[in-house]
């Protein structure tokens, strides 16, 4: 285990994909900001505990699912896209003439 003293706004970076950031904090707070890709699962001891589950690789705890959107959905989201490069594009030709 590595013990650190650090200052506010100074940071640790874990390999080239996590950084941790000492945001401040007081006696009894500390606040932390972590960047990490969504590969890697961060849970609080206090989740851990809550749920019953130890720290092993496999009990994972996940805050926030991810959640698969609709066939439907995509679809709409396709021709609304589609739609506003049109709109996009009339507007460049009639600057251009303009």
């Amino acid at each position: 285990m590595l013990k650190l003293t650090v200052k506010p706004g100074e940071y640790v970076l874990i390999g080239e994909e996590v950084k941790i950031v000492f945001a401040g904090g007081s006696a009894k707070n500390l606040r932390i900001l972590v960047d990490a890709p969504k590969k890697y699962n961060i849970v609080r001891s206090e989740a851990l505990e809550r749920y019953g589950m130890a720290a092993d690789p496999g009990n994972e705890v996940r805050h926030y699912p991810e959640r698969q959107i609709s066939a439907e959905a995509q679809d709409k989201i396709k021709s609304i896209l589609m739609a506003e490069r049109k709109r996009i594009r009339r507007e460049q030709r009639a600057a251009s003439k303009g």
